[in-house]
Order: structure tokens, then sequence, then C-alpha cells
């Protein structure tokens, strides 16, 4: 990483970025990249122990990346039956289907390093959460 990169939302003008630089520099619980209209970057650093938050994304699917880190990615059809359940590290992807709940916990002793594309975008352009705490306060967060 030879420079800083600017860690805010440049959607949804066109917009190049190295993915795995953003994702490793990144030290925020979550923060946005780019917006658009039917799609959304997003970049997050799970704290050892702590995990991303059981939730079911019932109109649209996710794809996310591990890039540096270990974990458990979880999913399945309903909040209390989540019958998919891996173990994930460096360079796995989780795709997660509409309508399928679903959660990934750092099993590891540094922060996870994940990157995400939503489609259509889940957070309101240029969300930053510093903190899960901080996401789980947002009132624009369901």
């Amino acid at each position: 990483m030879s420079e800083q990169i600017d860690l805010s939302d440049h959607g949804p003008a066109p917009y190049v970025v190295n993915i795995e630089d953003a994702t490793l520099e990144n030290t925020n619980y979550r923060s946005t990249l780019w917006t658009g209209t039917y799609m959304q970057l997003t970049v997050m650093a799970i704290a050892p122990g702590d995990d991303i938050g059981l939730e079911v994304h019932e109109d649209h699917d996710q794809f996310l990346r591990i890039e540096e880190g270990r974990g458990r990615a979880q999913l399945g059809p309903a909040q209390d039956d989540l019958s998919f359940d891996r173990e994930v590290g460096d360079d796995d992807i989780v795709m997660v289907p509409a309508g399928q709940w679903h959660n990934i916990t750092n099993t590891g002793d540094v922060p996870l390093k994940v990157y995400s594309l939503y489609s259509p975008p889940e957070h309101v352009h240029g969300t930053v959460h510093a903190t899960k705490a901080d996401q789980e306060a947002d009132p624009t967060e369901d």
C-alpha cells in the first residue's frame, strides 16, 4: 500500500480502487466506498470475537470476500436454522442468496477484513460506522 486510499463513498460517479488495499486499510466496522442506483460496495473490519450480526435480505443477494483473518460463516432458511456452517479465511467468498439468514463471526485474533457487494444498496449513501455499536445505534439501519 503506497498511498492512503480515500475511504469515502464515491458513488454514483465512475470509480476505480484497489479493493484489496482499501479493505486492508479500513479500520472502521463499516465504510461505504461506492453507492449506485442498483449496487453498493462496503468494506468492514470485524473485531476478534465479534460478528457482522445475524440478518436477512429478503430482496437481494450479497457477495462477501474475506481479505484477511479467520471466521465462521453461518447461513440458513431461518434465524434458528443456520444449517450451512463453514470456516472462512483469506481469499474466501461467501455468496448469500436473498432470503437466507446469515452471519459471519471473527474467530481469529486480528480484525477480519471483509468487503461486500449488495445489489440493491443496503445502506444510506456515505454510511460509515466506526464500531458495531455505532451501526446498532444508527436509526437508518434496521
